[in-house]
């Protein structure tokens, strides 16, 4: 590889981090006015209660994207599991620190989960310099919608990577053939992705997934001139 090439690829990282980084400060804006859009969580409470019915009480989960921490971070705190939060919206977070006080939360990009970058952030004495291992359980709902399809298929393997043997994933995706496709959104833009069923499954194997269950539930957002959805909740376990 050329000298030209290995900076080409270093602008395009430095681009898409700071493609991430607008993405986040524009949720800073709306992601009190979340909730209003998609009041309707019964897809994702059941993948909380299969967690919560599947770990030991005090089990390690993390919650990709974790955003005002309702109602995932709620309900598993709740019922007696330890939640390490990241997002990079601070405004969501902050809101988040509000809801769940009892979850471990921390700014991080998705994109650098298990790997030196996190380092920085992770304060918990078990956890590792990258945290490989350190979870029993990961969620991801709606978050990485946010990536281009390619950075999605890293995130997931790096989340797998974070899982401990047999680990276990819900995901929660809307069902739409789009990469990094702009949708408007209370006022923003924002760049959206998203797969048809069975590409979905394709891609969480290829990451290293067992795919347990994929359900369908249409959704018609609040509030919005978004069209209705088909929102996929899929129950993974990582493969040993």
């Amino acid at each position: 590889m050329t000298t030209g090439q290995i900076s080409d690829q270093a602008r395009a990282r430095h681009r898409r981090r700071s493609e991430r980084a607008l993405q986040a400060v524009a949720f800073d804006a709306i992601g009190h006015r979340y909730a209003e859009v998609f009041p309707d969580r019964a897809g994702q409470l059941a993948c909380g209660d299969w967690l919560l019915a599947e770990l030991p009480p005090g089990a390690r989960v993390l919650d990709v994207g974790c955003g005002t921490g309702d109602p995932t971070a709620r309900q598993l705190v709740a019922g007696g599991l330890r939640v390490t939060g990241v997002d990079l919206s601070d405004g969501m977070l902050t809101e988040a620190r509000r809801v769940v006080p009892g979850a471990e939360l921390h700014r991080l990009d998705m994109y650098d989960l298990a790997t030196g970058r996190a380092a920085t952030v992770w304060d918990a004495p078990s956890l590792g310099p990258d945290g490989a291992g350190s979870f029993a359980a990961a969620t991801a709902f709606f978050s990485l919608a946010l990536l281009p399809r390619a950075e999605i298929g890293v995130v997931l393997h790096r989340m797998r990577a974070l899982l401990q043997p047999g680990g276990l994933l819900a995901l929660g995706l809307a069902e739409a053939d789009l990469d990094a496709a702009p949708l408007p959104f209370l006022g923003r833009e924002l760049r959206v992705s998203g797969y048809l069923r069975e590409e979905l499954v394709r891609t969480l194997v290829g990451a290293g997934f067992t795919v347990e269950s994929c359900t369908g539930h249409p959704y018609a957002p609040a509030s919005t001139a978004l069209p209705p959805e088909e929102q996929l909740f899929l129950r993974c376990r990582r493969t040993t």
